[in-house]
Formats: structure tokens, C-alpha cells, sequence
């Protein structure tokens, strides 16, 4: 379903990404993981075409995405929730979610608006209310919502946990499994590798902008040098 290679990726004369691979394959959970500042989030960035890399390949259903916009990516399936949320406080519940719907008819809009809900019911009951009086797990599940409402194939999640309380952080894990079930395909950056390798299909580490490791989820939990950096044992 897609496929990165070779990504070069350029902050100024920060060299960011340098040569990363990695393939999602249709119905998996695949993670990204790694310590701040190893690529991660820009990896997500460049595939829906917020940053543009210097060279390299993003195939999506065999499309090329370089030379695409965002808003292009986005309809061609592609959704993400960014680190840090990013929704809009002044706006209420409802009018964020449909936000991601904006390219949508509005048959599309009320059957996905319909699966947001009977996935996150406390968004339903908070439709009306302002996105900044929600709590942080609430913004959380607004984001995700978000990004479900474009109706992608792929579903990209930049630390979808960050910041939240142990029990939350479970629930996001739960949804993310059941987004996943539902027919949703998900590319996962999450720094708590733990939570992040026990639900993902396979798994890539990053490192200074370079793949540095990659298998199954079950493989990386049990390979000791990732038990050593990432799961603190």
C-alpha cells in the first residue's frame, strides 16, 4: 500500500531523513520508533507532503506522492493526526471533526461522522462543547476523529499517547486496535515503544534519520538492543 524509499530529507543544512525505507502493507499496524529528534515525525510529515525531501520515492497504491500537495494526498486516502493535536479550541466538537470531512459529500460526511462516534461516544455527548474546554485525552480522541473523517485508507498517528495519563494512553492503544479491526490501515510514530511494538504487525527503528533495525512487533519486544534503548530494561 505504501511504500517510502530512499528519503532524503533537509532542515536547512540539517540533514533530517538520510535514506529511510519502510513499507505499509494493506490491514497492518506498522510503527515508527526511536529517540526525539531521530526522524520520526518528519517521516510522516514528508509522506502527506508537509515537508518536501530533496530525494526519494513515496508510493501510495503505486502513485507517486512527491510532487503532490497535501490537500491531494489527503484525497487520495491518506489521513494523519499531527503531534500535539492541533485542533482548533475556539471551534467546538463537531465543527473539528468536519473539518477533516471537507472534501467529502455529505452522505460521506454523516456515515463517517456516524463511526467517529460509535467509536469515541463522549465526542457525541460534547458535540456542541469547545474543543479547548475538553481534557487532554478528549482533545486526543478529537484529533484521531479528525482524522478519520477523510475517510482514509491509511491513517497516519504522530504520538498519539504524548502527554496523556497511563490510563487514557491504554484506551487510545484499545482504539488504535480497533480502528485497525475496522478496516483502517495505520502507520504508528509513538515514543512508549512498549505499548507501541504490542499492538504493531512490524516495526522500524529510527536513529539520526536512518532505519537502524526492522521486524515484526514480537521480534523488536524481545531484540536486546531495543530492550536497552527504547524499553528501559
Amino acid at each position: 500500500m505504501l511504500k517510502v524509499s530512499d528519503l532524503h530529507v533537509y532542515y536547512g543544512g540539517i540533514h533530517a531523513l538520510k535514506g529511510v525505507h519502510l513499507n505499509v502493507e494493506q490491514g497492518q499496524i506498522v510503527t515508527l520508533i526511536g529517540a526525539n529528534g531521530a526522524g520520526k515525525s518528519t517521516t510522516l510529515r514528508t509522506i502527506v507532503g508537509l515537508e518536501k525531501p530533496r530525494s526519494g520515492s513515496i508510493l501510495f497504491n503505486n502513485e507517486e506522492l512527491i510532487k503532490l500537495n497535501t490537500y491531494q494526498i489527503i484525497q487520495r486516502g491518506i489521513g494523519i493526526s499531527p503531534e500535539g493535536r492541533k485542533v482548533f479550541p475556539n471551534l467546538t466538537v463537531i465543527e473539528n471533526l468536519e473539518l477533516g470531512a471537507y472534501h467529502q459529500r455529505p452522505k460521506e460526511v454523516a456515515e463517517q461522522m456516524e463511526w467517529v462516534y460509535s467509536l469515541f461516544p463522549r465526542l457525541q455527548e460534547r458535540s456542541k462543547q469547545l474543543t479547548g474546554t475538553l481534557s487532554g485525552g478528549e482533545q486526543q480522541m478529537v484529533a484521531l476523529g479528525r482524522a478519520l473523517m477523510s475517510k482514509p485508507k491509511l491513517v497516519l498517528l504522530d504520538e498519539p499517547s504524548l502527554g496523556l495519563a497511563p490510563l487514557v494512553v491504554e484506551e487510545v492503544f484499545r482504539t488504535v486496535q480497533t480502528i485497525n479491526e475496522q478496516g483502517a490501515t495505520i502507520l504508528l510514530v509513538e515514543q512508549n515503544a512498549m505499548a507501541a511494538l504490542k499492538v504493531a504487525h512490524y516495526a522500524y527503528v529510527l536513529e539520526t534519520g536512518r532505519v537502524i533495525l526492522e521486524g515484526t512487533g514480537k521480534e523488536l519486544l524481545q531484540d536486546e538492543r531495543v530492550r536497552k534503548a527504547y524499553l528501559g530494561e
